[in-house]
Order: C-alpha cells, then structure tokens, then sequence
C-alpha cells in the first residue's frame, strides 16, 4: 500500500486496515511455517505495510494533541 492512499484514508479506516494487514500476517508467518511460502517476500512487505499504517497513525495522534 503506498503512502498517498494511506493519508487518504480516515484516522478510524487506517485503524481498522493495520488490524486487518497484523491478522493477515499472523496467517501468513503460520502458512510459511508449516509449509514454505512460493514468495516469502510477502512477509517483508506486509510488515513494511504495517510500519507505515502505524507511523501515519502516530502522526496523527501527534497533531491532534499539539492542536
């Protein structure tokens, strides 16, 4: 997921997204553990997803909090 659509997204979407993209790598990393992923770097990019999900998120409770 790139970054402009991720500030597109309402504060309430981006929580719900990064609840959806942590649940999906929990299957992901159980599937590659039982049995090897055809593109382990799946992986990497959900959690890469899920970094920028957190940071925008933090972002914004930054500037809710100085205004």
């Amino acid at each position: 997921m790139k970054q402009e659509v991720i500030k597109e997204l309402s504060t309430a979407d981006l929580i719900e997204r990064l609840e959806e993209e942590r649940k999906q790598l929990v299957r992901l990393k159980l599937n590659h553990a039982v049995s090897p992923l055809e593109n382990p770097n799946k992986i990497k990019a959900y959690r890469k997803t899920i970094a920028r999900l957190m940071t925008e998120v933090r972002k914004r409770q930054l500037t809710e909090t100085n205004q």
